[in-house]
C-alpha cells in the first residue's frame, strides 16, 4: 500500500513516519524544501520525497498516481498573519483537488474537537477544513483531538514551562476551561488504526484520554508528578490581549501561536462518546502517565520531533536552500581561526552547543540578546533544542535556525530568527587539517544595520573569541 504524508517536518508526522515504515507501507513524503527533511534518518527503500507546496498548485504534479491513502496534516495557526483560515481552506482545496486526480481511496485528517457552537477562529478554520475536504469521491476519516501530551509536543512544553518557570502564579480565567488530553502515542495508534479500515470511511471521531481535567488541573498534577509545589490564584481580569502575552512571556510560544492559543483555550473540547477505540483495540493512556512517558523519552534523549521545528519564520517559507548560501557582499564578518589538537572533541561540543549546555562563553549575554530579542516579539531563547546531542537541519537551536547540519563535512551552518535590522548567519567548520573556522556574517539593512553591527562589536569581539577558544581547549581532547 503507497501513502501519501503532507505536514512533514510537523510535530504528528515526525511521530508518524517511522511507525508507516515499520508496518512497511511505502510512503511519499510531501515536502516545501527537500533540504529540510533527513533521509538519512531513514534506511529504506520504502520513503520516497517529493517537493509539493499545496498554495502552489503547479508543484502538486509532483504527487503519484497510484496513492492509496493520504494523510491530511497540514496546520498553519502560528502563521503571524492572522489569515492562517483563508491558508488552511486554500491549501485544503487544492489537496483535495490534486487528490482526486489518483487513485486515492481514503483521506486521514487529524483535526480539532469542535463540539460547541462558540468556536475559537482556530477551531472554525479546522472544521472549515473539514467540510472541505469532505466534498470529494475519496472516503474521508477525521480524527479530531483536543490537548496532545507528548515530549516536544506544544501542549506538553507550554505546561512544562510555566510549571518550572513559575512557582506561584496569577493566572487567567480561561484555566478553569475543561479539555480532555490524550496521549501521542495513542494519537499514532488512530491514525494508522483507521488505515484501509472500511468501517471508519466517511466517518467522524473525536479522540481523547480517559481524563477529563481543568487546564489549573493539568498544571497542579504535572507539578506533583514532578514533585514541585505550585500555587495558582485565577483572576477575572485579564483580556485575551494580556493572556497571550502572559502565555508568550512564560512561554517558548511566539505572540501570534499565544493568541490563538489564548481564544481556543477559552473553548471546552470534550469527546462525544464513540466506539473508535473498541473498534481498533487501543487502550487510552491517562494523563498522568502520558506525562511520565513523555520524560521517559526526554531523559532517554529520544525526542523525535518538537513543535518548535515546525514553528519557522515567514522568510523561511521561501525554503531553506535560499540561506545555505552566506552572501559576502555587503555583510560584516566575524571569523575566529583554531589549530585543533590531536583527538580534541570540537565537533562533539560543536553540535552540543546551546540549549541546556549554554555557548560556552558568555552565555549570561545570549540570554541578554535573548531577553531583548523577546521583548520586542522575538523568538528569544526560550526554544532551546529538540536533541542534547544531535542537530538536524531545520532544528531550532535558541533564536537559530539550522540550516547545514553535516558530520561528515564537519559543518554546522545557522541562521538567526531574532528581530534583527538585516539577517545573521554563524557558521563552525573544521577543515581536513584539523583547523576549526568560527565565521559570524551579518548582512545590514539599511542604516540601522550598520549601526547596529558597530554598536554590538565589543560584545562579539569578547562573545566570539571567548567561544572558539572554549571549544578549541586541550580540556577538550577526548581521553
Amino acid at each position: 500500500m503507497k501513502i501519501l504524508l503532507t505536514g512533514v517536518t510537523g510535530y504528528i508526522a515526525q511521530r508518524l513516519l517511522p511507525v508507516l515504515l515499520e508496518k512497511d507501507y511505502d510512503v511519499v513524503c510531501c515536502v516545501r524544501d527537500k533540504n529540510r527533511f533527513n533521509k538519512k534518518n531513514y534506511n529504506t527503500s520504502k520513503l520516497t520525497i517529493i517537493e509539493v507546496d499545496f498554495l502552489n498548485k503547479e508543484s502538486l504534479k509532483n504527487i503519484p498516481k497510484d496513492i492509496d491513502v493520504a494523510y491530511y496534516l497540514i496546520h498553519s495557526m502560528s502563521t503571524k498573519s492572522g489569515d492562517f483560515g483563508d491558508m488552511e481552506e486554500i491549501c485544503a482545496t487544492n489537496f483535495k483537488e490534486s487528490i482526486a486526480q489518483t487513485n486515492t481511496k481514503q483521506v486521514i485528517y487529524l483535526s480539532g474537537i469542535v463540539n460547541t457552537e462558540e468556536l475559537s477562529k482556530h477551531l472554525s478554520s479546522r472544521k472549515n477544513v473539514e467540510a472541505v475536504l469532505s466534498d470529494s469521491k475519496y472516503a474521508l476519516t477525521t480524527l479530531k483531538a483536543g490537548i496532545i501530551v507528548g515530549s516536544g509536543s506544544a501542549s506538553f512544553e507550554i505546561i512544562r514551562d510555566i510549571v518550572e518557570k513559575l512557582p506561584f502564579m496569577i493566572a487567567p480565567k480561561w484555566l478553569n476551561t475543561r479539555c480532555q488530553p490524550i496521549a501521542i502515542r495513542n494519537v499514532i495508534e488512530y491514525l494508522t488504526g483507521v488505515i484501509g479500515n472500511p468501517a471508519t470511511y466517511n466517518a467522524s471521531y473525536d479522540i481523547g484520554g480517559p481524563d477529563i481535567l481543568t487546564y489549573k488541573e493539568m498544571l497542579l498534577r504535572f507539578a506533583k508528578l514532578r514533585g514541585l509545589q505550585r500555587r495558582i490564584v485565577i483572576v477575572p481580569v485579564m483580556t485575551p490581549k494580556i493572556s497571550s502575552y502572559w502565555l508568550y512571556f512564560v512561554t517558548s510560544t511566539s505572540y501570534a501561536l499565544a493568541k490563538n492559543l489564548v481564544n481556543s483555550m477559552k473553548v471546552e473540547v470534550i469527546c462525544k462518546p464513540n466506539p473508535l477505540a473498541q473498534i481498533l483495540g487501543i487502550k487510552p493512556i491517562d494523563y498522568d502517565t502520558s506525562i511520565q512517558l513523555a520524560f521517559d523519552k526526554i531523559e532517554q534523549n529520544q525526542v523525535i520531533s518538537s513543535w518548535k521545528d515546525a514553528q519557522t519564520s515567514n522568510l523561511l517559507n521561501e525554503g531553506v536552500s535560499k540561506f545555505v548560501q552566506v552572501p559576502t557582499n555587503g555583510c560584516f564578518t566575524d571569523i575566529r581561526v583554531k589549530k585543533l589538537q590531536e583527538g580534541n572533541n570540537a565537533l562533539e561540543m560543536i553540535w552540543s552547543i546551546g540549549g541546556k549546555k549554554g555557548w560556552y562563553y558568555g552565555t549570561w549575554l545570549w540570554e541578554l540578546r535573548g531577553f531583548l530579542d523577546q521583548l520586542v516579539g522575538g523568538v528569544g531563547m526560550r526554544r532551546g533544542r529538540k536533541s542534547e546531542q544531535e542537530l538536524f537541519t531545520g532544528d531550532a537551536l535558541d533564536f537559530w535556525r539550522v540550516m547545514i547540519a553535516d558530520k561528515d563535512q564537519k559543518r554546522l551552518l545557522l541562521y538567526a530568527e531574532m528581530k534583527l535590522p538585516g539577517e545573521a548567519w554563524l557558521e563552525f567548520k573544521i577543515d581536513k587539517n584539523d583547523v576549526l573556522t568560527q565565521t559570524a556574517t551579518f548582512r545590514p539593512l539599511g542604516l540601522f544595520g550598520r549601526l547596529y553591527w558597530y554598536a554590538v562589536l565589543p560584545f562579539h569581539g569578547f562573545i566570539f573569541r571567548g567561544m572558539i577558544n572554549e571549544i578549541g581547549r586541550l580540556k577538550n581532547i577526548v581521553p
